[in-house]
């Protein structure tokens, strides 16, 4: 039995645009947002704002699951990275250096890659073709997850807005797909 998820992720925000932790706001422009995705059996999404909004925008009935949530960041929900950096720069420092550190309060890396690592190996279980408006952080802890890569790598996995990355196989092997969604 072999499994397709397409991970696509959000439109452009407010939020993306300044690197801020999510606040929740809205993409920028609904009726731009447009990809051509192949027929799928199931669309899931992160519970966020920003991707419920671009599975929309996309036609897609996607139903939220709260496995798919972005990293908790905990305090620094909101505020931008250059904020957190001036108030707080060892804490930052510790955080992007060290997977197991959470000192926003919120979620660790490495117990983020685990709950998506988790959703993935359950997803696989379900033949055919799933499409998952997933935030950026999600898309980057399936990479790690399908390639064995460290945690500490999860910092470089570039995930620009509506990029779709495909992963195939089942659980326990995977096999990642780079570039367009494919039929």
């Amino acid at each position: 039995m072999t499994c397709r998820v397409i991970l696509i992720a959000p439109a452009m925000t407010p939020s993306l645009r300044r690197a801020r932790f999510d606040d929740g706001d809205s993409i920028e422009n609904p009726s731009a947002v447009a990809l051509d995705l192949p027929a799928a059996g199931r669309a899931v999404g992160s519970p966020s704002v920003r991707c419920r909004e671009t599975a929309a925008a996309l036609g897609l009935d996607a139903s939220a699951e709260p496995d798919l949530a972005g990293l908790d960041a905990g305090r620094w929900r909101g505020r931008t990275l250059e904020e957190v950096g001036a108030a707080e720069p060892e804490a930052l420092v510790r955080w992007m250096s060290d997977p197991g550190a959470a000192p926003h309060g919120g979620e660790s890396v490495r117990e983020f890659c685990a709950r998506v690592a988790r959703w993935l190996e359950s997803a696989g279980r379900t033949a055919g073709r799933t499409v998952a408006v997933v935030e950026p952080e999600v898309v980057r802890a399936v990479v790690l997850h399908v390639l064995g890569a460290p945690e500490t790598a999860f910092w470089r996995v570039d995930v620009p807005p509506l990029a779709a990355t495909e992963v195939t196989g089942a659980p326990g092997r995977w096999n990642l797909r780079l570039g367009q969604a494919g039929g």
